[in-house]
């Protein structure tokens, strides 16, 4: 299922051979300014405590939720890229610099893949993935009545009155709809989202940087009216975080352990980066074990529930399937459109149509994803290392690969469904 070409062959020995000796001596050191670059990130997102640090997301003392495995050869698989040529799932990963790939199939555990240097029990970071726990954490407390969504951030988060947040609400932050100015450029050394990096401590700092992120925060300027076109900014998530920590009295490291990690028995701890305050990266600072994170996507394919479990609301996922008002027209408008069409983002979750239905995802940087597929009953899981932190025909070969795979699995059971009722888009 993974034959290793020349490519991910060379980057895997690139990882092996930093960080060794005693101490370790340059071009093999991992450092603050590297350690998003390739290969260093390799090395770096399965180790993040040893760069940054990392708060504990406890699992907790209860049992571990069953993963049932029942393996399926899924080979015999094609998939259209985005290139036009013809291939399979194995191509597709082995060229998109996989750390790890997982599939379930109605709640059974399909296939799992690590790479040859990569450990089942490490965790690896989920870059922007965290985003959508923080929306599920959200989404536990506005079902408990801590949070409003419907609220003015100002409410809950006073210290940004005067700042471009003022006069956003809580709920456009879970959509990234707010005014702020905040350029999600990595390309660009002088955009906002590279000064955030240096005030959380992901970078290192320059004269006159913000220390912390919610003093960064607190920094911004409005670029226009809040509720508008869909625009990606991690920086909103950030202070959707705050908003949850302030209005529940109880850090996101906690938040995540006691709503989901918990819950959803998980079988490992997790961890969450910290900034030079000791405050949680909302946004991309979560690292996990694949196993577990497969237990977050197996939830949200069953509406909230893992075995017994209500974890997250039904409400909040139905809502985020099936959003009201102009979710989908602000996200048409977008310059995220070409490259998710027909898609929308509601509630800290990607959507895209896909041919059985539509497909939820969580993404991050560099390559991590989450997909559920109900109408295949598939959820996949896959850790990367993709040298840029943004890769369109990385992004969109995986989710295609994906959808094939579950067409596949779902075969006999989609074989009874009418063709005129399936669709016909481009994943």
């Amino acid at each position: 299922m993974h034959p290793e070409n020349d490519q991910s062959r060379s980057a895997c020995a690139g990882a092996t051979d930093l960080m060794t000796g005693f101490p370790p001596k340059p071009p093999g050191l991992v450092t603050l300014a590297n350690w998003q670059d390739p290969p260093y990130n390799r090395w770096a997102f399965r180790r993040m405590r040893e760069v940054i640090p990392t708060q504990r997301i406890r699992r907790g003392l209860g049992n571990v939720s069953d993963l049932p495995s029942a393996p399926q050869e899924i080979g015999d698989v094609t998939v259209r890229r985005l290139d036009g040529t013809i291939d399979t799932p194995a191509t597709v990963f082995a060229e998109t610099f996989t750390d790890a790939v997982l599939i379930a199939h109605h709640g059974q555990l399909v296939h799992e893949w690590y790479a040859p240097d990569m450990r089942p029990d490490e965790p690896h970071l989920l870059m922007s993935v965290s985003k959508s726990l923080v929306g599920c954490v959200t989404g536990v407390l506005a079902d408990r009545g801590v949070v409003n969504p419907a609220a003015a951030v100002a409410d809950y988060v006073p210290e940004i009155a005067g700042s471009g947040y003022d006069g956003a609400t809580v709920r456009q932050l879970l959509d990234m709809r707010t005014g702020v100015a905040f350029r999600e450029a990595y390309t660009e050394p002088d955009a906002e989202v590279r000064v955030m990096e240096r005030s959380i401590g992901w970078r290192p700092a320059q004269p006159g940087d913000p220390i912390g992120v919610y003093r960064f925060l607190c920094s911004l300027r409005a670029a226009g009216p809040h509720g508008g076109t869909f625009i990606y900014r991690s920086a909103d998530t950030d202070l959707l975080g705050w908003v949850c920590e302030r209005a529940s009295g109880t850090r996101m490291a906690d938040l995540i352990a006691e709503l989901l990690w918990q819950p959803l028995g998980t079988e490992h701890d997790a961890q969450i980066t910290c900034d030079p305050l000791g405050t949680g990266v909302h946004d991309g600072g979560v690292s996990a074990a694949a196993r577990d994170l497969l237990r977050f996507g197996l939830m949200l394919l069953d509406n909230g529930r893992l075995g017994d479990r209500q974890v997250v609301p039904a409400g909040w996922l139905s809502d985020s399937y099936a959003p009201g008002g102009d979710v989908r027209s602000a996200f048409a408008a977008s310059t995220d459109e070409p490259f998710l069409p027909g898609g929308w983002y509601r509630n800290q979750f990607w959507f895209v149509p896909g041919r059985h239905g539509d497909l939820l995802l969580c993404l991050g940087i560099h390559g991590q994803m989450v997909l559920v597929d109900q109408g295949t009953g598939t959820v996949a899981v896959k850790f990367s290392s993709w040298p840029d932190p943004q890769n369109a025909p990385f992004l969109v070969d995986t989710i295609r690969a994906f959808g094939a795979i579950g067409t596949q699995l779902a075969g006999q059971a989609l074989l009874k469904v009418p063709q005129s009722t399936l669709r016909n888009p481009p994943w």
